[in-house]
Protein backbone atom coordinates (compact mmCIF):
# COMPACT_ATOMS: atom_id res chain seq x y z
CA UNK A 1 0.00 0.00 0.00
CA UNK A 2 0.85 3.50 -0.64
CA UNK A 3 3.05 4.81 2.71
CA UNK A 4 2.58 8.63 2.71
CA UNK A 5 0.07 11.15 2.67
CA UNK A 6 0.12 12.04 -1.10
CA UNK A 7 -2.31 11.55 -3.47
CA UNK A 8 -2.28 11.57 -6.98
CA UNK A 9 -4.70 9.95 -9.77
CA UNK A 10 -1.86 7.70 -10.98
CA UNK A 11 -2.13 5.79 -7.62
CA UNK A 12 -5.59 6.37 -7.20
CA UNK A 13 -5.92 3.91 -10.38
CA UNK A 14 -3.29 1.35 -9.22
CA UNK A 15 -4.84 1.10 -5.77
CA UNK A 16 -8.20 0.37 -6.70
CA UNK A 17 -6.69 -1.92 -9.64
CA UNK A 18 -4.93 -3.89 -6.42
CA UNK A 19 -8.33 -3.32 -4.36
CA UNK A 20 -6.89 -1.05 -2.18
CA UNK A 21 -9.01 2.84 -1.61
CA UNK A 22 -8.17 5.65 0.75
CA UNK A 23 -10.04 6.99 3.55
CA UNK A 24 -8.97 9.95 5.83
CA UNK A 25 -9.38 10.31 9.58
CA UNK A 26 -11.67 13.30 9.29
CA UNK A 27 -11.68 16.92 6.83
CA UNK A 28 -8.60 17.61 8.61
CA UNK A 29 -6.74 14.42 9.23
CA UNK A 30 -4.10 12.01 8.06
CA UNK A 31 -5.03 9.44 4.69
CA UNK A 32 -5.37 5.79 5.25
CA UNK A 33 -5.33 3.18 2.90
CA UNK A 34 -7.87 0.05 3.41
CA UNK A 35 -8.53 -3.16 1.82
CA UNK A 36 -10.83 -4.68 3.55
CA UNK A 37 -11.49 -8.33 4.69
CA UNK A 38 -14.59 -9.05 3.90
CA UNK A 39 -15.04 -7.08 1.26
CA UNK A 40 -18.39 -5.89 0.75
CA UNK A 41 -20.34 -5.73 -2.94
CA UNK A 42 -23.82 -5.03 -4.54
CA UNK A 43 -24.49 -7.98 -7.24
CA UNK A 44 -26.12 -6.05 -10.27
CA UNK A 45 -28.18 -9.23 -10.75
CA UNK A 46 -29.53 -8.99 -7.20
CA UNK A 47 -30.30 -5.38 -6.39
CA UNK A 48 -33.71 -5.11 -4.36
CA UNK A 49 -35.38 -1.77 -4.03
CA UNK A 50 -38.76 -1.07 -1.97
CA UNK A 51 -42.28 -0.39 -3.22
CA UNK A 52 -41.78 3.11 -2.14
CA UNK A 53 -38.64 3.45 -3.55
CA UNK A 54 -39.92 1.90 -7.56
CA UNK A 55 -42.91 4.02 -7.00
CA UNK A 56 -40.72 7.49 -6.66
CA UNK A 57 -38.78 6.61 -9.48
CA UNK A 58 -41.61 6.14 -11.83
CA UNK A 59 -43.02 9.16 -10.21
CA UNK A 60 -39.91 11.22 -11.67
CA UNK A 61 -39.58 13.33 -8.46
CA UNK A 62 -36.04 14.42 -9.23
CA UNK A 63 -34.13 14.95 -12.57
CA UNK A 64 -31.35 12.71 -12.87
CA UNK A 65 -28.25 13.96 -14.62
CA UNK A 66 -24.47 12.08 -15.11
CA UNK A 67 -21.64 13.71 -14.20
CA UNK A 68 -22.32 17.31 -14.55
CA UNK A 69 -21.83 18.96 -11.25
CA UNK A 70 -18.75 16.15 -9.99
CA UNK A 71 -17.14 18.40 -7.73
CA UNK A 72 -20.66 19.97 -6.20
CA UNK A 73 -21.31 15.91 -5.05
CA UNK A 74 -18.11 15.18 -3.32
CA UNK A 75 -18.04 18.55 -1.66
CA UNK A 76 -21.17 17.97 -0.59
CA UNK A 77 -20.94 13.96 0.45
CA UNK A 78 -17.71 15.74 2.61
CA UNK A 79 -20.59 17.39 4.83
CA UNK A 80 -20.66 15.43 8.09
CA UNK A 81 -23.48 13.68 8.94
CA UNK A 82 -25.51 14.54 11.84
CA UNK A 83 -25.61 11.29 12.76
CA UNK A 84 -22.22 10.56 12.45
CA UNK A 85 -19.92 13.27 13.41
CA UNK A 86 -17.18 13.56 11.11
CA UNK A 87 -16.54 12.68 7.82
CA UNK A 88 -13.77 10.94 6.11
CA UNK A 89 -13.20 12.99 2.56
CA UNK A 90 -10.45 15.67 3.26
CA UNK A 91 -9.74 18.57 1.16
CA UNK A 92 -6.93 16.27 -0.71
CA UNK A 93 -9.66 13.53 -1.35
CA UNK A 94 -11.84 16.24 -3.15
CA UNK A 95 -8.77 17.57 -5.31
CA UNK A 96 -7.43 14.38 -6.67
CA UNK A 97 -11.01 13.05 -7.36
CA UNK A 98 -11.83 15.83 -9.39
CA UNK A 99 -8.57 15.30 -11.42
CA UNK A 100 -9.60 12.26 -11.65
CA UNK A 101 -12.84 12.83 -13.05
CA UNK A 102 -11.20 14.80 -15.36
CA UNK A 103 -9.26 12.44 -16.41
CA UNK A 104 -12.59 10.24 -17.05
CA UNK A 105 -12.02 7.91 -14.01
CA UNK A 106 -14.33 9.29 -11.53
CA UNK A 107 -17.63 9.91 -11.91
CA UNK A 108 -21.40 10.96 -10.06
CA UNK A 109 -25.50 10.19 -10.82
CA UNK A 110 -26.66 13.53 -9.38
CA UNK A 111 -30.89 14.51 -8.23
CA UNK A 112 -31.48 17.78 -8.84
CA UNK A 113 -35.21 19.65 -8.50
CA UNK A 114 -37.03 23.48 -9.11
CA UNK A 115 -35.68 25.77 -6.24
CA UNK A 116 -38.10 26.17 -3.70
CA UNK A 117 -39.47 22.68 -3.70
CA UNK A 118 -40.29 22.13 0.14
CA UNK A 119 -39.21 19.52 1.90
CA UNK A 120 -37.29 18.87 5.29
CA UNK A 121 -34.20 20.77 5.36
CA UNK A 122 -30.60 18.51 5.87
CA UNK A 123 -28.36 19.41 8.75
CA UNK A 124 -24.86 18.85 9.29
CA UNK A 125 -23.27 17.71 12.40
CA UNK A 126 -23.29 20.90 14.18
CA UNK A 127 -26.76 20.86 13.76
CA UNK A 128 -26.91 23.45 10.53
CA UNK A 129 -28.87 23.51 7.42
CA UNK A 130 -27.12 22.31 4.39
CA UNK A 131 -27.56 24.53 1.44
CA UNK A 132 -27.75 22.78 -1.37
CA UNK A 133 -25.98 23.66 -4.71
CA UNK A 134 -27.83 25.77 -6.96
CA UNK A 135 -28.34 26.27 -11.12
CA UNK A 136 -30.40 27.38 -13.38
CA UNK A 137 -33.61 27.19 -11.34
CA UNK A 138 -32.43 24.18 -9.59
CA UNK A 139 -30.90 22.19 -6.85
CA UNK A 140 -28.12 19.73 -6.26
CA UNK A 141 -30.29 17.50 -3.77
CA UNK A 142 -28.71 14.30 -3.60
CA UNK A 143 -26.29 12.38 -5.38
CA UNK A 144 -22.98 9.35 -5.46
CA UNK A 145 -19.75 9.25 -6.91
CA UNK A 146 -17.08 6.45 -7.40
CA UNK A 147 -14.55 5.28 -9.72
CA UNK A 148 -14.86 3.70 -12.69
CA UNK A 149 -12.22 0.59 -14.29
CA UNK A 150 -13.17 -1.01 -17.24
CA UNK A 151 -15.90 -3.31 -15.92
CA UNK A 152 -15.61 -2.32 -12.20
CA UNK A 153 -17.29 0.48 -10.33
CA UNK A 154 -16.32 1.51 -6.86
CA UNK A 155 -18.84 3.44 -5.23
CA UNK A 156 -17.34 5.74 -2.57
CA UNK A 157 -20.34 7.76 -1.15
CA UNK A 158 -23.60 9.17 -1.45
CA UNK A 159 -25.89 12.44 0.13
CA UNK A 160 -29.33 12.72 0.24
CA UNK A 161 -30.98 16.42 0.94
CA UNK A 162 -34.45 15.51 0.18
CA UNK A 163 -36.42 12.29 0.96
CA UNK A 164 -34.66 9.10 -1.33
CA UNK A 165 -32.82 11.26 -3.60
CA UNK A 166 -29.54 9.08 -3.03
CA UNK A 167 -31.79 5.87 -3.34
CA UNK A 168 -33.05 6.96 -6.35
CA UNK A 169 -29.47 7.76 -7.46
CA UNK A 170 -28.59 4.33 -7.19
CA UNK A 171 -30.96 3.35 -8.80
CA UNK A 172 -30.45 5.02 -11.94
CA UNK A 173 -26.25 3.81 -11.24
CA UNK A 174 -27.27 0.51 -11.34
CA UNK A 175 -29.56 0.64 -14.25
CA UNK A 176 -26.49 2.22 -16.54
CA UNK A 177 -23.84 0.05 -15.09
CA UNK A 178 -26.22 -3.31 -16.04
CA UNK A 179 -26.53 -1.54 -19.54
CA UNK A 180 -23.12 -0.84 -20.04
CA UNK A 181 -22.07 -4.69 -19.29
CA UNK A 182 -20.39 -4.03 -16.06
CA UNK A 183 -19.95 -6.68 -13.79
CA UNK A 184 -18.76 -5.45 -10.21
CA UNK A 185 -20.46 -2.94 -8.46
CA UNK A 186 -18.05 -2.51 -4.94
CA UNK A 187 -19.29 -0.92 -1.48
CA UNK A 188 -15.99 -1.44 -0.01
CA UNK A 189 -17.53 -1.76 3.79
CA UNK A 190 -20.77 -2.94 3.91
CA UNK A 191 -23.99 -1.11 6.19
CA UNK A 192 -27.35 -1.20 7.24
CA UNK A 193 -27.82 1.23 4.42
CA UNK A 194 -26.24 -0.93 2.06
CA UNK A 195 -27.22 -3.70 2.93
CA UNK A 196 -30.98 -3.11 2.13
CA UNK A 197 -30.60 -3.35 -1.48
CA UNK A 198 -28.79 -6.65 -1.47
CA UNK A 199 -25.05 -5.46 -0.62
CA UNK A 200 -23.11 -8.85 0.93
CA UNK A 201 -19.86 -9.65 2.24
CA UNK A 202 -17.49 -11.83 0.27
CA UNK A 203 -13.52 -12.55 1.22
CA UNK A 204 -11.15 -10.29 0.22
CA UNK A 205 -9.46 -12.96 -2.12
CA UNK A 206 -12.88 -14.09 -3.63
CA UNK A 207 -12.95 -10.23 -4.10
CA UNK A 208 -9.99 -9.84 -5.74
CA UNK A 209 -10.55 -12.18 -8.07
CA UNK A 210 -14.15 -10.83 -9.39
CA UNK A 211 -11.60 -7.98 -9.49
CA UNK A 212 -9.40 -9.26 -12.12
CA UNK A 213 -12.28 -10.44 -13.95
CA UNK A 214 -13.85 -7.09 -13.98
CA UNK A 215 -10.74 -5.47 -14.92
CA UNK A 216 -10.00 -7.48 -18.24
CA UNK A 217 -13.77 -6.84 -19.41
CA UNK A 218 -13.81 -4.62 -22.18
CA UNK A 219 -16.53 -1.45 -21.16
CA UNK A 220 -16.66 2.00 -21.27
CA UNK A 221 -18.50 4.24 -18.64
Amino acid sequence: MPENDELTTDMLIWAYSHGIFPMADSRHGRLNWYSADPRAILPLDQFRTSRSLRKRVRRGDYTIRFDSAFEQVIRHCAHPRRYEGETWINDQIIETYTDLHVEGFAHCVEAWRPVGVNDEPAHDANNEPIRPFQQDGEELVGGLYGVSLAGAFFGESMFALATDASKVCLVHLVEHLKARGFVLLDSQMNSAHMAQFGTVDIPREVYLEKLQHALSCDVDW
